[in-house]
């Protein structure tokens, strides 16, 4: 492959990987384009006044000078073959005659190189091993992240479909990538997997939430038999119209793509409705990419609690560690009749295990030679379809470079609550209860990976019991009649007698706010935990209030309604199915 992408690269029998060479300078793999065995010119060598350059003699010969010839660049303008690299003077045609002129009378002297100092840059390791987004996304900003010299290569390898929205590759603010792996059975080696007639299903979903400061991420599984509703979407037709499909009530989420003609729009724009975060860009892939990827990796090491035996996907493990690649590693991820209750849920936890296990090998291992990353490069780009916002390697590699500086700890899986459908037992409904502050956490950017716990840390504060939570409520900036359906809900359904309207406040807030003293610790505690209230909410006075003095809580603007929490909650749900990417402990059961 030469430096365009079009299959040589000078020397015949050259592996296009082995070209690259590994720049500490500046992180990254670059492609050498001198023979074997020849350091690289730097360019500032070529184009500094004063540098050495080869001088014509009379009559066309080049005289001897130690630039280095460089291999044939078929195609580049006004490329020259290794027998012509010499450089020409500036000045056009008329300054080569007069440089000629002057090579006659007398040999120049040549110049010392320019040796611009670079501004210093991190390790080229420690770039290359910081991390960030999922399931394909995880693998594209690894294989894209030092592909500086196969635009014109992966270019060609990416489909992209135009969903009717376009966002810029790269954001200042939180980013939400859709991943989709469709059961579609197109596709070199994809006829034996799936449903014969499928149209292409959403047969696995994630939303991969990074967050704004690029600390943390969170990758969230929906279930594929989740009953929701499927808004009408905007899709472009291969003549270029546009066509919308009607939307649906109570139905399976899969069918979201693929059925009645829906595009991954309709997918992103359902996602959108469910979880309330709006959605930056899509990837899709098929059965072929988990194939493609782990072989490209040289295998992804899985765990089996049990010895596994599935018929249904073919999958074979005793019990313990494997290396799963290709075929191996697609029965691993299909598997759900082998573990658990055979249902989609568990498989889920299969998918989660094998891609926080693929990520972990893409950080350690995926930089460590150029052919591997070639190789890594290739893969992923040939299995994706994206939307036009990122559907270019350019765009793919600001893409990367962006969010790659998610560390592994910080990122975590975690799967939409679901509760059994009483109505149909081969499908769950969402479980809202659990959902919806999950999905608030996310909204808020709140990191769902755990910290590590801190030295000295404050004792958590008592909660007094509801009968001795003494609170004026005032109005100032919540729906009229706030102030008193608060009161009634906190006396009515906490027990909070001794909560009393004071009207409106005497000035409107933003944000609603509890003022209390430091005798009153325990009281705030409790109001603030039926309220929902963020550590910024409270605020405490420097004196102790009388037996018989209330809390005063303001309602702000952010406040809708009693029982529905102002701010986003900062820790999971009970329950709520979730791992750590970094978690190396996790085996299928």
């Amino acid at each position: 492959m030469d430096a365009q992408g079009r299959g040589q690269a000078g020397d015949d029998n050259v592996d296009p990987a082995d070209q690259w060479v590994f720049d500490p300078n500046t992180g990254n793999y670059e492609l050498r384009l001198d023979p074997a065995g020849q350091a690289p010119a730097r360019p500032s060598d070529r184009r500094a006044p004063g540098s050495r350059r080869a001088a014509r003699k009379p009559g066309g010969e080049v005289a001897d000078t130690d630039t280095r010839p460089l291999p044939a660049q078929g195609g580049r303008r006004g490329g020259r073959g290794a027998d012509e690299a010499e450089e020409r003077p500036p000045g056009g045609r008329a300054a080569r005659r007069s440089g000629s002129r002057s090579a006659a009378a007398s040999a120049p002297v040549a110049g010392p190189a320019s040796r611009r100092k670079r501004k210093p840059k991190p390790s080229g390791r420690k770039k290359a091993l910081y991390w960030t987004a999922g399931v394909v996304g995880f693998v594209l900003v690894a294989g894209c992240g030092g592909a500086f010299y196969l635009y014109q290569q992966l270019n060609g390898n990416i489909n992209k479909v135009d969903v009717g929205v376009e966002n810029d590759a790269v954001s200042d603010g939180p980013v939400n990538v859709l991943i989709i792996g469709t059961d579609a059975r197109s596709g070199k080696g994809n006829s034996g997997y799936g449903d014969a007639g499928s149209v292409g299903h959403a047969d696995t979903t994630l939303l991969m939430h990074i967050s704004k400061d690029r600390s943390n991420a969170t990758a969230l599984s929906i279930p594929r038999d989740m009953i929701t509703d499927i808004p009408d979407c905007p899709t472009k037709q291969k003549d270029g119209s546009r066509k919308t499909i009607p939307g649906e009530h109570g139905v399976r989420f899969n069918t979201s793509l693929g059925q009645e003609g829906r595009d991954p729009g309709c997918t992103w724009r359902t996602v959108e409705k469910l979880t309330g975060l709006k959605i930056d860009h899509f990837m899709m892939a098929d059965f072929n990419a988990v194939k493609e990827l782990s072989t490209a990796v040289d295998g992804v090491e899985v765990c089996a609690a049990k010895d596994l035996n599935d018929p249904k996907s073919h999958l074979r493990l005793k019990a313990g560690r494997h290396t799963v690649m290709g075929e191996q590693a697609l029965a691993f991820v299909r598997t759900r009749h082998a573990i658990g209750f055979g249902s989609d849920l568990d498989r889920i936890k299969m998918q989660q295990q094998f891609l926080s296990s693929l990520i972990r090998k893409l950080k350690s291992d995926a930089f460590s030679s150029p052919s591997k990353l070639y190789a890594v490069s290739q893969a992923a780009t040939k299995a994706l379809t994206v939307d036009t916002g990122i559907g270019s390697a350019s765009k793919l590699l600001d893409f990367g470079q962006d969010l790659k500086r998610v560390n592994i700890d910080k990122i975590t899986f975690a799967t939409v609550p679901v509760l059994d459908n009483p109505n149909d037992k081969a499908t769950v409904i969402l479980d809202k209860g659990k959902a919806d502050p999950l999905f608030a956490m996310v909204r808020a950017d709140h990191a769902l990976a755990k910290g590590k716990k801190g030295k000295g840390k404050k004792a958590p504060v008592s909660k007094a019991p509801p009968g001795l939570v003494r609170v004026d409520v005032t109005n100032g900036g919540g729906p009229i009649g706030s102030a008193q359906e608060t009161v009634d809900w906190l006396q009515n359904s906490k027990g909070a007698r001794l909560s009393t309207n004071a009207g409106n406040a005497p000035a409107k807030l933003s944000a609603t706010r509890l003022e209390y003293a430091p005798n009153q610790a325990d009281q705030a505690a409790t109001l603030a935990d039926w309220m929902g209230l963020s550590k910024s909410a409270l605020k405490k006075s420097s004196q102790n209030a009388g037996d018989r003095v209330p809390m005063k809580l303001i309602l702000g603007k952010d406040f809708t309604a009693p029982g529905t929490p102002i701010a986003a909650p900062t820790e999971l749900p009970d329950n709520v199915q979730n791992v750590n990417a970094d978690d190396k402990n996790v085996c299928a059961k």
